[in-house]
């Protein structure tokens, strides 16, 4: 072996360290890579059960009237600064452990309950759903999953009222998209009793008003010449912990403190390790899948905002002697924004009822709905701003704040590029096994590799023949549901042509990539959009309600996702992949000055 194959074989090692170290299970969004429809996964439509809901109800009505009252975007984007009486009043609702066990002072709610809460905060304020996100969602969520029942005594208590604070650390120079990167350095001391803590850490939101910082670091492997990560608890007043910059001035989301710093030589007990040793990173990954949940969650309320916003100015603004919603380009953007927020409801929902089952795998779900909602919102922002016209551009409209604050969405918590390649790399990675065990047998038969390589062919043609049946009980949806059926089948058929023309290559393959995810992620949005409406359908009818109208935001969204995902699959064979790639190697070989 050469050494640029040894250096490839080392990255598809690191890669599938990386992308596949979950669980293998059938879920929903591996299922359409098979071209299956796992339908128990999406339906029927998830609801918050009826206690639950009653309980909820109330927090959301005390948590709008404080909001209400107390929390002044404008002024927190101003100061930079969430006052902490907006943090306090947050901690008396039960905002800041509303997923926390009653045990440990929390609201024992579901991640679908916690999910109406943060869309209930990002319809307001981004700063403040950030920080709440930041806090609760990912700062002390690996203590929920990972913590002993010692570690959940002895921190939770504080951080689920807002008395302490958390934070979860894991961005450095070298890695953030790429966690697997991470760079810190944590060695055992000569007795065991604790590990010495040695690196830097940036752009970390709380970091320096936590009272608890979850910091991944890397730890030998024992008996072995390499190191893994490792997730530890960490308090700023360990000594050798040094803020180096406490609040680094941002473009958007300006009230959350974003710092810097640095571990000089900090011991930390061993008691303070957080999960297993040297499984850090599937802490960082499993607690990221809970945080993009509820991004998803924020970004909805974002875009039930903007259509309020261009609502009232479409019914307000006149232009040649008509309201600008008189105006069939500016019904457009505002049908779009509907159909959009509709969706993005719809699949943050879904998604949350997986975590609320119990269900293992669904990083592939979590991370289509952070691409999804937040390429999404930014459209929304857009089309809003645009509606506005030059007002917008001025500080005494929100449009401004928002536009600003949306934009690092698509980058935090995962580039979304970085995510959509992962989507693609792990949905494909069921039907390329399949495929390999089929190539292996036949370049080297045997008798056990045949019953494999039968099985694989067998779930390969399967797939193949057979449209996938998507169950609705609302006979207006069946024609919807039959197109998502056949899209499904044309989708797996895709996915087998590339995989079966560009073999391995197409782990770099980038562009083709972006294709898949972006037609898979649209498969899940519909199927999300059509368990919504039928179960929207059938609760009228029971309740004597009349079904809703053809034209409905729904409607419009099935058909427009419909088209995308039609483009998607036609770019495989027609692009203009080596022209952009051409054009891109010209520029980046020509020297500017």
């Amino acid at each position: 072996m050469n050494k640029l194959d040894a250096e490839r074989q080392k990255e598809i090692q690191q890669a599938e360290e990386l992308l596949f170290a979950g669980p293998q299970a059938l879920g929903f969004a591996k299922g359409l890579f098979q071209g299956h429809f796992v339908s128990d996964w999406v339906m029927p439509y998830p609801r918050i059960p009826a206690a639950q809901q009653t309980e909820l109800d109330e927090t959301l009505t005390e948590l709008r009237k404080f909001l209400d009252e107390h929390l002044d975007p404008v002024e927190i984007d101003r100061q930079a600064d969430i006052p902490r009486s907006v943090i306090d009043g947050l901690g008396r609702v039960g905002v800041l452990g509303m997923t926390a066990p009653k045990e440990y002072g929390g609201r024992g709610f579901s991640q679908m309950a916690n999910c109406k809460v943060l869309e209930e905060i990002g319809r307001r304020c981004a700063s403040t759903s950030v920080f709440v996100n930041a806090h609760h969602s990912i700062g002390i969520r690996a203590l929920l999953l990972f913590g002993t029942h010692e570690q959940k005594r002895k921190w939770l208590p504080k951080l689920v009222t807002g008395e302490q604070l958390g934070a979860f650390a894991l961005t450095e120079k070298e890695a953030g998209s790429d966690a697997a990167n991470v760079q810190m350095q944590a060695r055992p001391s000569e007795d065991g009793s604790h590990f010495i803590l040695n690196g830097e850490k940036r752009y970390i939101t709380n970091a320096a008003i936590a009272h608890e910082l979850t910091v991944m670091a890397r730890t030998p492997v024992p008996a072995k010449d390499k190191t893994a990560i490792t997730a530890f608890l960490v308090t700023p007043d360990m000594p050798g912990f040094e803020i180096l910059e406490a609040r680094m001035p941002k473009m958007g989301i300006r009230g959350t403190a974003t710092g810097r710093f640095a571990m000089r030589d900090v011991k930390v007990p061993k008691e303070n390790i957080l999960g297993p040793l040297g499984k850090g990173l599937k802490v960082a990954l499993t607690v990221l899948d809970f945080g993009r949940t509820t991004f998803g969650a924020c970004c909805t309320g974002a875009a039930k905002t903007c259509l309020e916003l261009a609502i009232q100015h479409a019914n307000r603004r006149k232009q040649f002697n008509k309201t600008l919603g008189n105006f069939h380009l500016v019904k457009k953007k505002i049908a779009r924004i509907a159909a959009d927020a509709y969706a993005m409801e719809a699949m943050t929902t879904v998604t949350a009822s997986f975590i609320d089952r119990g269900l293992e795998d669904y990083m592939l779900e979590t991370a289509m709905l952070k691409v999804f909602t937040t390429e999404r919102l930014w459209e929304c922002i857009n089309d809003v701003f645009q509606i506005y016209g030059g007002s917008a551009y001025f500080v005494d409209l929100p449009l401004e704040r928002m536009l600003r604050d949306a934009r690092i969405n698509q980058i935090g918590e995962g580039a979304n590029e970085v995510l959509t390649s992962f989507i693609a790399l792990v949905g494909m990675r069921g039907p390329g096994m399949e495929f390999k065990e089929i190539y292996d047998t036949m370049m080297k038969p045997s008798r056990d590799r045949m019953s494999k390589a039968w099985a694989a062919g067998k779930s390969r043609l399967g797939a193949t023949i057979r449209v996938p049946d998507v169950p609705v009980q609302s006979e207006q949806l069946r024609g919807h549901a039959r197109q998502l059926g056949r899209l499904i089948w044309r989708f797996n058929f895709a996915v087998n042509r590339a995989l079966i023309t560009y073999r391995e290559p197409i782990l770099d393959m980038q562009l083709v990539q972006q294709r898949i995810a972006n037609a898979a992620m649209d498969l899940f949005a519909s199927t999300c959009v059509l368990s919504r409406k039928d179960s929207e359908i059938q609760f009228g009818r029971r309740n004597g309600d009349a079904a809703a109208p053809d034209h409905s935001a729904a409607d419009l969204f099935l058909r427009q996702s419909f088209r995308r995902i039609r483009g998607f699959l036609a770019g495989l064979t027609d692009n203009d992949d080596k022209s952009v790639l051409a054009t891109a190697d010209s520029c980046l070989a020509t020297p500017r000055s």
